[in-house]
């Protein structure tokens, strides 16, 4: 069976939803084009039921999963559930696009060097919720999205790539969110790219790319990036 044109064999992704799963779809898009996304996605898991994003993983064929939070005891015991059922698919990367949940320490653990996360804002700028309405308040004048990867530091681990965008005099936070995330679309394929070709490494806590390190800003996506 070939997904995005990729064997069966190939380099394999797990993304994690709670969402709309825009970026989920922007990976899937990445899936069909020529250039394709270095490996195929295995499964889309969600913790929430009505997420649209599983909607999107059927409609390419993607196998899903739901595991909601409630009946688990604590944050560690869902966890490990989890990973029980993220292991069956046996990932290379395993991917978080818009997953709401605080992962434990085990968990991260698990998968060190393997877990990317996306963040709407210029890290460490605004780590949490609510970052285009915190830009906007403090008055910056630019703003953006940063991928890295993930340690138990919530939207602190190691930077990948951060790109900027701008702050118009009249953006509010629907307008300005919607152009960090059309910056998030395009960056999320290349960075799991990257990584599913082998050019973008963990080495204990510093991201390299192509063997070499990165600066602790990670790369600053430019078009000719």
């Amino acid at each position: 069976m070939m997904h995005g044109g990729e064997p069966v064999d190939a380099r394999r992704v797990v993304v994690l939803i709670s969402g709309n799963g825009s970026n989920l779809q922007a990976l899937i898009d990445t899936c069909k084009t020529q250039e394709g996304l270095g490996g195929e996605i295995a499964a889309v898991i969600s913790d929430q039921a009505d997420a649209y994003g599983l909607e999107r993983a059927k409609q390419a064929d993607i196998a899903t999963e739901v595991l909601p939070a409630a009946g688990f005891a604590s944050r560690e015991e869902y966890d490990q559930a989890l990973i029980r059922l993220i292991d069956d698919y046996q990932p290379d990367l395993l991917v978080l696009a818009g997953f709401m949940r605080i992962l434990s320490p085990a968990f991260v653990l698990r998968f060190h060097g393997r877990l990317l996360n996306i963040h709407p804002s210029l890290l460490p700028k605004y780590r949490g919720l609510h970052t285009h309405r915190r830009a906007l308040e403090a008055g910056d004048n630019e703003h953006g999205v940063s991928i890295h990867f993930v340690t138990e530091e919530l939207d602190g681990g190691p930077l990948v790539i951060q790109a900027k965008v701008p702050v118009e005099v009249d953006d509010d936070e629907t307008s300005l969110a919607r152009r960090v995330q059309a910056k998030e679309h395009l960056l999320y394929p290349i960075v799991v790219r990257w990584f599913l070709q082998g050019r973008l490494q963990l080495q204990g806590d510093q991201p390299q790319l192509d063997g070499h390190p990165l600066p602790k800003s990670g790369v600053l996506y430019q078009e000719d990036t």
